[in-house]
């Protein structure tokens, strides 16, 4: 076996104070998406989203966040992937952001909801044309037998929407995580990190220090 024991780091670039919190996580998370935009991190938007299915199964995968607001949380997926399957039996979801280059995490709880169609067919269409062609090519967690099959499926669908726009795939949509409870980590020194909790209790959202 490897041994690990000794890779380790010093946390140093930053405390989280709460009389520096914002009552309001969305306006705090906010905040910390505008530094993760604004430092050398690669693509971060990502999250790392946690479902079950009906037996408790837990699974992970990361998906690109492609809009928040005070309404939730919002993603895209293909509606026959595993992870949709999961959240119809179970709508309740984890989602973990990991700027490690910030040492910082946000982790947060909640449950879902189908965004409106108008939504999807709009967010569609911005996207890059091969991306697309993409969605259509891909039964998204099926059993494939090659690459090769994959591509075969796409110069299919890229022939049958030459020269015109690409319709919006009926299993295609977005899902949005409404949260009820926000955590912001931030690393600290000699392992001391600081970590905040908010949870939502009767309309408000209530801030408690965690140890770490």
């Amino acid at each position: 076996m490897e041994e690990l024991q000794n890779e380790r780091r010093e946390y140093k670039r930053s405390v989280l104070k709460r009389s520096k919190l914002n009552a309001d996580p969305f306006t705090q998370f906010s905040g910390w998406v505008n530094d993760a935009k604004n430092s050398s991190l690669t693509d971060p938007t990502a999250m790392v989203l946690a479902t079950s299915d009906e037996r408790g199964q837990k699974s992970q995968r990361s998906v690109l966040m492609k809009g928040f607001n005070q309404k939730g949380i919002v993603f895209f997926t293909n509606l026959n992937s595993k992870k949709f399957l999961d959240i119809k039996k179970n709508t309740h979801v984890s989602a973990l952001f990991p700027w490690f280059q910030l040492d910082r995490q946000v982790h947060i709880n909640g449950y879902t909801e189908l965004i409106e169609r108008h939504e999807v067919i709009k967010y569609f269409k911005s996207r890059p044309r091969m991306s697309q062609i993409s969605a259509w090519a891909s039964e998204q967690s099926s059993k494939i037998g090659s690459k090769k099959i994959l591509e075969k499926r796409f110069d299919e669908f890229e022939k049958r929407f030459t020269d015109r726009e690409i319709d919006v795939p009926d299993f295609w949509g977005g899902i949005r995580i409404i949260p009820d409870e926000f955590e912001f980590w931030q690393g600290g020194e000699r392992r001391l990190h600081d970590r905040f909790r908010y949870t939502k209790r009767d309309n408000c959202w209530i801030i408690s220090r965690l140890s770490p």
